[in-house]
């Protein structure tokens, strides 16, 4: 609709916006009429339309085969298009149309915005299937009827009022129509049994919306005063109520066909087994989180334990592998830390290797300083468990073999994230391999580690060579689809 009403149109970016606004509420007016809607604007020399954007209904056939959007035609061929946007006012046809054998009831509806007409509404509605209407379908077409005034006055759609449509209540959800007073004139089968599940055990007709739905809410006090309000339709809102066994979303619409309030149309759904999963899943999530920082704070008591043994430990090698397992312990720690903070199973890695980096950095014998550059991104928790271990091996073997204990540099840690591909090289500037080093063969417990879950938790690839300006430079390729 952006690209035909520039290229064919004078209106400007507010007019734009009004007809977004109507064309994201028109399914409504749509399935209320049974009818196709055709939104036809002149375009900028006056002497053609183009159609901006069509509308199917719900609740009957079309009258429409084909796709009428971007459609041109001359001004004169249609005269209902020409009597409707030079009167500003809804103009009917008196036969109907014959399309491919199909009789069709044309109508015309202008579009105004601030005293302009915008452009015209086509309404067909197919007469094929025309039979005697009941009081669901003349209830919807008063509604239909209604609507239809207000967008020729310019008083429809509701500027202020923001609807999601994908989530509001339809007409054929549930559907009651009010009098001025909010009074219930008509209520749809649907709508009653909604009703019904909130509690309501007499039938709806006759008594005042709002105060009957306050009635059934649980709360009291202030609450009931805005709820019956709002459930009287005097202002166009959408909101929940919940009471007795059920949940139902309300969208209040007020009708003001020539400018005085006659009435309301509340659109209604039951949203109860909706709102029950949605629990569910909050519930289910607050559960894993609580799991992940329960793990978390096991870990840290298993880490606090290791780090007393290594406190009393008279063989410096025995101190110095309990300290090692505190750091592995504690690396798996921040993961399941992180993933105690987010509702999904994903977690920003860059913020964890930031923290293993500093962690390892704290034992460093010497002045070494731990730098990242590149992003992770998001990774999965069964990915982010076992690179966090990974990287705490890499970065603390590169301090322990690569730097004496008065030695000062730096180790590097560069990532490439790819489409398909994780790209990690750890270098650091120290002293490098010793002559004859094979990194697929090295039997130290930390190498020995890094292979296992590179190879067979990631399914990535390791190697560890020299660094062409000196010291050591481990590369990791790790598919982001293990």
């Amino acid at each position: 609709m952006n690209d035909l009403v520039r290229e064919h149109t004078d209106l400007d970016e507010s007019d734009l916006e009004w007809l977004h606004l109507l064309v994201s509420e028109w399914q409504l007016l749509s399935d209320l009429s049974f009818a196709d809607l055709v939104l036809w604007v002149p375009t900028r020399d006056g002497a053609r339309y183009v159609s901006v954007a069509q509308m199917r209904p719900n609740t009957g056939p079309t009258s429409y085969q084909d796709d009428m959007v971007g459609h041109l035609v001359p001004r004169g061929r249609r005269p209902l298009l020409d009597a409707a946007l030079d009167e500003g006012r809804i103009v009917r046809e008196g036969d109907p149309e014959w399309r491919e054998e199909v009789p069709v009831r044309v109508e015309s509806i202008p579009v105004r915005r601030d005293g302009r007409v915008l452009g015209v509404i086509a309404r067909n509605t197919n007469l094929l299937t025309v039979r005697t209407p009941s009081r669901l379908e003349l209830t919807y077409l008063q509604s239909a009827s209604d609507l239809a005034q207000m967008i020729a006055a310019g008083s429809f759609p509701f500027p202020a009022e923001q609807v999601d449509m994908d989530a509001s209540p339809r007409a054929g959800d549930g559907l009651i129509r009010l009098d001025a007073e909010g009074l219930v004139q008509y209520a749809s089968p649907n709508a009653l049994s909604a009703y019904h599940r909130l509690g309501q055990a007499a039938d709806l007709v006759g008594h005042h919306l709002g105060k009957a739905t306050a009635e059934l809410a649980p709360e009291r006090g202030p609450v009931d005063e805005a709820l019956v309000k709002l459930a009287s339709g005097w202002a166009p809102r959408e909101f929940e109520v919940e009471g007795g066994d059920g949940v139902i979303q309300l969208r209040a619409i007020p009708l003001k066909p020539k400018g005085v309030h006659t009435g309301s149309l509340v659109l209604l759904r039951d949203v109860t087994e909706l709102r029950r999963r949605e629990r569910e899943l909050i519930t289910k999530d607050a559960t894993i989180r609580e799991i992940h920082h329960r793990v978390k704070n096991n870990l840290q008591t298993v880490a606090a334990l290791l780090r007393l043994q290594a406190r009393r430990m008279d063989s410096e090698s025995a101190r110095e592998a309990l300290e090692e397992a505190v750091r592995r312990v504690g690396s798996i720690a921040i993961v399941h830390e992180t993933l105690s903070q987010t509702l999904d199973e994903r977690v920003e890695f860059d913020e964890i290797a930031d923290r293993v980096l500093a962690m390892v950095a704290e034992i460093s014998p010497g002045r070494v300083t731990t730098r990242r550059t590149g992003r992770f991104g998001i990774l999965t928790a069964e990915m982010a468990t076992p690179l966090s271990m990974v990287l705490t091996e890499l970065v603390q073997n590169a301090l322990e073999h690569g730097f004496g204990p008065a030695e000062s540099g730096t180790v590097d840690v560069t990532v490439t994230r790819g489409r398909e591909l994780l790209t990690v090289a750890v270098q650091d500037d120290g002293r490098g391999l010793p002559p004859g080093f094979d990194a697929q063969k090295a039997g130290n417990l930390g190498l020995q580690i890094v292979r296992t879950l590179v190879v067979g938790e990631l399914s990535g690839a390791f190697d560890m060579l020299p660094a062409p300006s000196g010291g050591t430079r481990v590369t990791l390729e790790l598919p982001l689809d293990a």
